[in-house]
């Protein structure tokens, strides 16, 4: 067992029985000409911290945690796409338009892919989620449960949307979740603080939160 000095109180667990949950991490979030700079975003915020997840995901790899990613992703004839989330708000391009990268978090496209950083490995798996959350209508409930996973370590954008959900719905399917407070991030810093305020609160209600640099201290 490995122990993290983390917040509320400390986080343990077994890395047989770990994942690492690297969400959107894609191209249509993080780069110009994408869906979050459609929405009028700083697409630098979320770039920031490509190294940090790189180093995140390098460290679980050289100790055996299992490593998915997710994409927020529909298909091309968005018949998983509530017509509800493509009205929504008032971007440049709304999802299945063309845009530099190709239609706008339609699965397949250029502008669907992880940032070439990331680039996962071969047995890794791709979750390719129509909603915010991972579980909803994915198969990565089994691929964890087939796997014996018990603990999640969490990374990806943006913390008070895919990622939060995400660990919401880990949470409430009893895993216990760690988020690196330093490989997730934001378009809005206090949306981040709050969210990380929010997933530690009454004795960590949703989960646990600590930076990378503590989790390499682990022990």
């Amino acid at each position: 067992m490995l122990e993290v000095a983390a917040a509320p109180f400390a986080y343990a667990f077994d890395p047989a029985t770990t994942a690492l949950v690297v969400i959107d991490m894609q191209r249509d979030f993080i780069e110009p000409g994408g869906f979050g700079d459609a929405l009028g975003n700083d697409v630098r915020r979320l770039a920031a911290i490509v190294p940090t997840v790189r180093e995140l995901i390098a460290w679980c790899r050289g100790r055996g945690i299992r490593v998915l990613h997710t994409r927020e992703g529909h298909r091309p004839d968005l018949a998983d796409c509530p017509p509800a989330k493509r009205r929504r708000g008032a971007p440049r391009l709304r999802i299945g338009d063309v845009g530099p990268m190709g239609r706008i978090l339609v699965d397949g496209e250029p502008g669907n892919n992880i940032v070439p950083e990331l680039r996962p490995q071969g047995s890794e798996p791709v979750i390719v989620k129509p909603g915010k959350g991972a579980f909803w209508a994915t198969p990565l409930e089994t691929i964890l449960r087939e796997a014996g996973v018990t603990h999640l370590l969490l990374a990806g954008v943006t913390t008070e949307v895919c990622v939060q959900t995400t660990m919401r719905e880990a949470n409430d399917r009893g895993y216990d979740c760690l988020l690196i407070e330093d490989a997730t991030e934001s378009y809005f810093p206090e949306f981040k603080q709050a969210t990380l305020e929010m997933i530690r609160a009454q004795g960590g209600i949703v989960g646990w939160t600590a930076p990378f640099a503590a989790l390499c201290r682990a022990r």
